[in-house]
Parts: C-alpha cells; structure tokens; sequence
C-alpha cells in the first residue's frame, strides 16, 4: 500500500511542477539556456529553425499549432539536447517504479 502512495507522490508532484521550455531566439542553438514555465494552454515545446537567417527559436507551444517545420516534444526542457530539471528526474522515478513494479 505504501509503494501506491509513493506512486501517487511523484507523480502528483511531477504534474504540479507544470511543463518547463527553453525559449530563446538564437542563432546557435546551443546557446539557450533561458527556461520559462508554460501557460496551462501550452502542452509542448518547440524548436523551430529559421531558413535563410541561421536562426533557431524555442518555447512552449499548443499540439494543435506543432506542424510543418516546427518541432514538438513532450516533457520538460525536450527542446534541449539534454533534458535536464528536477521534475524530469521525478516523471524517470515514476516511470521506473511504475515498470518495476506493475
């Protein structure tokens, strides 16, 4: 019962800490760091590179607007080369004990 309540935990706490993007406007994609917490509306993140300028912009965004060149992710931080932040490593543990133990 207690491994239920635990479940419960980290997946409670991973949903609250809300989804987190990089949001830049660069022209080396390496270069965003900057992180904002999306509006409830915004359910992806971005990466959309700029033909023409070598520029790349970043941020959060809707599922319904992720089509053509822009590319979507789910999750916290994915429109990064490395997902990084501590409710990744939360939505990991969940997902670990979930797979271990169902």
């Amino acid at each position: 019962m207690q491994l239920y309540g635990a479940l419960i935990l980290f997946m409670t706490l991973s949903t609250a800490c809300g989804l987190r993007c990089y949001t830049c406007t660069a022209t080396d994609p390496k270069s965003c760091t900057d992180t904002k917490s999306c509006p409830v509306i915004f359910n992806r993140c971005f990466s959309l590179r700029i033909d023409g300028y070598n520029m790349v912009t970043k941020g959060c965004q809707t599922s319904l607007a992720c089509v053509g060149a822009m590319a979507c992710c789910e999750g916290n931080l994915c429109n990064s080369v490395i997902p990084t932040g501590p409710c990744g490593i939360l939505l990991l543990v969940s997902s670990a004990i979930i797979t271990l133990f169902l």
